[in-house]
């Protein structure tokens, strides 16, 4: 997913002087207060800041007035206008070269907490887009589909889990429009997926973090349609929507309340929490058996069964004692290489042979993650190589790529209620090349797991937009997995 605000057809004419169609550079909707930074270059000068507003809808701001935003979102298919001020207005057909630099920080990650009534510290996303673009008035068309495709196996009634996909597995079509609900969902009954369907709420909800009625009408007109099985609601937990303070206990119960509630209305059975704190989910666990929702906190590279912060999750579990408490493991967390959607990404960033050779010997070895991302920054400062020209994938090679044994998901199998199938690649011969899904697929049977693998491809996080069809990817993997249940159920 290129994480550009701009993109070929952005520049536009506008009265005032022209406007830039901004698409949110990440792969879920965020709130205005996010924007921490849009600077703007046209052909050589830079715009004054008071020269610039910002266009969602029938609504404007300054530049200053968005950190005050925290109740308006930036949903995902949204594509507001950058406004800038010139003597001339730019007209249609005209070539200029535009620079923007934009900053967001993404207000669920948090680094550290607030102090003393502060801000905390978030992941920053940054964003520089150098482009020569033409003014056009109408927007990119998306290619065409591949529609004849071979039916999958029909289940069978002893296949051990159910299938299904994340909608989140298609966010960078989504995002650039190429798919509304509708259309997504078709597309995913067309190419045989399913039946379980997961999405990630502040992805797919126009009205996030609330369910509106309309967006439930939709749902359920789909899935009777298609006859989809709703499997797990990811709720994230935006700590920092507002920029002068971190979310308090009461706003962090109530945010989390809202999302429970709207996976109620939508039928799903389970949550994707995000925070594990001992005394939300006390307060949380009594909601969750009201409206019989399990709660599942993902357990995600680096890390896996045993890590020190899974480890403390695991003790808070056992304190408070619920069935309803369990977790959702993530395939990135047992990769035996590094994925070669992620070497692409980082070779068209200008990685030579020895240094993606070197990457690789650097991942592999047991160091922590950040010693381990710090070794290869070291290593590339030496070669006379900025480390910025990967941008994020220097630390996403790490931080998204873990090698964890495959066996160590068994020490917690009762307690894994839903399962990330993550994935990168489906090769020539049907594999996936960076994990090990017939071993993965034995160890979860062998350890008695029955519920749903929801397909995840996360190659959009390093793939170009259009390079591959991620939901004829997720077709494959589907054929991969039911190959492997069946040699293993053949085989017992």
């Amino acid at each position: 997913m290129p994480n550009g605000l701009i993109h070929d057809d952005s520049l536009r004419a506008h009265p005032d002087g022209l406007a830039l169609r901004l698409t949110l550079p990440w792969y879920r909707s965020l709130w205005l207060s996010s924007v921490t930074t849009l600077e703007l270059t046209v052909d050589g000068e830079r715009v004054d800041a008071a020269d610039l507003r910002f266009e969602l809808g029938d609504r404007s701001w300054r530049l200053d007035e968005l950190p005050a935003q925290s109740e308006t979102l930036w949903f995902l298919q949204e594509h507001p206008l950058l406004v800038a001020r010139r003597a001339t207005p730019v007209a249609l057909g005209e070539t200029h070269d535009v620079v923007l630099h934009g900053e967001l920080r993404l207000p669920y990650m948090q680094i550290a907490p607030g102090q003393n009534g502060g801000p905390g510290i978030y992941v920053p996303n940054v964003v520089h887009d150098a482009k020569s673009l033409t003014v056009v008035d109408t927007d990119a068309a998306p290619p065409a589909l591949v529609h004849e495709v071979v039916p999958p196996p029909v289940a069978a009634a002893d296949d051990p889990f159910r299938l299904g996909l994340t909608l989140y597995s298609a966010s960078a079509e989504f995002r650039a429009g190429w798919y509304d609900f509708d259309g997504l969902l078709d597309r995913v009954a067309e190419l045989g997926i399913g039946p379980g369907i997961e999405i990630v709420a502040s992805q797919m909800v126009p009205t996030y973090p609330v369910v509106g009625d309309d967006f439930v009408r939709t749902w359920r007109d789909a899935f009777d349609r298609h006859g989809f099985v709703e499997s797990s609601f990811g709720a994230n937990l935006d700590m920092g929507r507002r920029r002068d303070r971190d979310m308090t206990p009461d706003e962090e119960f109530a945010f989390s309340k809202l999302m429970f509630e709207g996976a109620k209305k939508l039928g799903f059975p389970l949550v994707r929490i995000q925070s594990a704190k001992p005394e939300l989910l006390r307060r949380l666990l009594p909601i969750a058996e009201d409206l019989e929702l399990k709660l599942a906190y993902e357990i995600h590279a680096p890390m896996g069964p045993n890590a020190e912060a899974i480890l403390r999750v695991r003790e808070t579990y056992a304190d408070l004692d619920s069935p309803l408490l369990g977790f959702v493991a993530d395939f990135s967390s047992t990769m035996h290489a590094m994925s070669p959607t992620l070497l692409r990404a980082v070779r068209r960033a200008g990685l030579d042979d020895d240094a993606v050779a070197k990457l690789q010997e650097i991942w592999a070895t047991d160091a922590t993650m950040p010693a381990r991302q710090q070794e290869f920054l070291g290593y590339l400062r030496g070669r006379d190589f900025d480390p910025g020209r990967l941008g994020s994938f220097a630390h996403l090679a790490f931080n998204m790529h873990g090698h964890v044994d495959p066996r160590e998901w068994a020490d917690i199998m009762p307690q894994i209620l839903h399962v990330h199938a993550k994935f990168y690649d489906i090769d020539d011969a049907g594999q996936e090349p960076a994990i090990d899904y017939p071993e993965l697929v034995r160890v979860f049977i062998e350890g008695g797991y029955r519920g749903f693998w929801s397909s995840e491809w996360e190659g959009h996080a390093f793939a170009e937009l259009g390079e591959v069809d991620p939901l004829l990817l997720v077709r494959r993997q589907h054929d991969l997995i039911r190959s492997a249940m069946r040699a293993v159920t053949a085989s017992a």
